[in-house]
Order: structure tokens, then C-alpha cells, then sequence
């Protein structure tokens, strides 16, 4: 089962461009706190059996760390989340350590079988509790719906959790390469047995342009 800036001059890589695009799209974006004043906690559900702790601080995840290899393929996804405490004021959690790492278009997470690690890596939030991550939209394998996983934590809180993806979009990104060679996953969200605990609060609504799909969502952590 299967997880710099460019010397003046340079002619960017595709893979370059497409981090640039995934950020400029997100600066776009103005954020939306969806949960109003009352910042309802996110729910918390399994880390899974395939988290890393990789201590590899980077927003672009779809490479390998140790190089060699091209970026893993697939839809670009730019992801940024806002980490918040629970309470009236839902106030930013600066220096929150956000964890992101899911299985890539064949359903393979890195580290299971040898050394890669990509489709891994963490964030530090700014003074705004915002991270951003610029990956790829995951792919699925055999008992579970698509998802990604994130683990937060901020002093003494910490938070696992896991994003869903609505399964009409899912049906559109995976009737294209390279998704569509294994063709639809197996178990659709209301039949995910995780996603049945919480998942309907945990989905993120990517919008697609020029190539790139963009979310963002609030991460909400219970008081210490």
C-alpha cells in the first residue's frame, strides 16, 4: 500500500514556474475564516501509519530532498492554511509547526520502502498563523477515499487530522493523466471509514486556474 530564488538571467523550470504560479495564486486569494467567531476546533482523526518526522522544513513538496529524480506528477495543488486557537478571538497560533504529507498519483507514500521523501514536508506559520504548500493532488489506494494528512503542533497543542476532496472533483482530476491509469478510487468519501468521523468538516473546496488548483483552510487547535 501503498508519501530559491533563480539566478538572475536563468530561464525557469517548469517546476519553478509552477511554485511561482501556486504562490502568486494563493496571494490572490483572500483568506475566509468559514468558521466564524466561535473558531469550532478541527477535528482531530488518525495520523495513519505513514507519518515521517522528517524535520524537512520546505513549501514545495513534490520533489525528492536527496534529488536525482523529477518532480513527482500529477495536478499542482497550492494549500494554505491558517492555524488559530479555539475561543472568542480565534487568534493566530505564530510558530505553529505544520506537518503535510500524503501518497502520490499511484498511491505510493515515500519512506515506506526506502529513503525518498517526497510529498513530505513541514511549515513554520508566520505572524498571521498562515503556511503554504505547494504539492500535488493525491492519489488514492486500495480501503481509503482521497486525502491528505497534516499534523499541527503549537507548544504544548497538537492536532492530526486529515483533508478530504469533494468526489465530483476527484472524478474530474482523475480522469486525467496520470490519475487516470488506475482509474476511480474504490471508496468514496461516505464510505471512507475515517472520513465518517469528522471528515465532512475537514473538506477543502480547491479552485482551479491556470492549472493550478488553490484552497485554503482554517485549522482550529483546542486550548492548552
Amino acid at each position: 500500500m501503498n508519501d530559491d530564488d533563480a539566478p538572475a538571467g536563468r530561464v525557469h523550470t517548469r517546476r519553478e514556474a509552477l511554485a511561482r504560479l501556486g504562490a502568486a495564486a494563493l496571494a490572490a486569494m483572500p483568506f475566509v475564516d468559514a468558521r466564524g467567531a466561535a473558531c469550532v476546533a478541527t477535528p482531530a482523526q488518525t495520523e495513519g501509519p505513514f507519518f515521517l518526522d522528517t524535520r524537512l522544513e520546505r513549501s514545495d513538496l513534490r520533489t525528492d530532498p536527496a534529488g536525482g529524480a523529477p518532480p513527482r506528477a500529477g495536478l499542482p495543488l497550492a494549500l494554505e492554511l491558517r492555524v488559530s486557537r479555539a475561543g472568542g478571538d480565534c487568534a493566530p497560533l505564530p510558530g505553529a509547526v505544520v506537518d503535510l504529507w500524503h501518497c502520490d498519483a499511484a498511491g505510493v507514500y515515500s519512506g515506506t520502502r526506502g529513503s525518498e521523501r517526497f510529498l513530505r514536508g513541514y511549515q513554520t506559520a508566520d505572524a498571521d498563523g498562515r503556511v503554504r504548500f505547494v504539492t500535488i493532488y493525491p492519489g488514492w489506494y486500495a480501503g481509503r477515499a482521497v486525502h491528505l494528512h497534516v499534523k499541527v503542533r503549537s507548544g504544548t497543542r497538537e492536532l492530526a487530522s486529515q483533508f478530504y476532496f469533494d468526489d465530483a472533483l476527484t472524478d474530474r482530476v482523475f480522469a486525467r493523466a496520470p490519475y487516470a491509469a488506475r482509474g476511480r478510487p474504490d471508496v468514496r468519501n461516505a464510505a471512507d471509514f475515517v472520513y465518517r468521523d469528522g471528515g465532512r468538516a475537514l473538506m477543502l473546496a480547491p479552485v482551479e486556474r491556470d492549472g493550478v488548483l488553490t484552497a485554503t483552510f482554517d485549522v482550529v487547535l483546542v486550548a492548552a
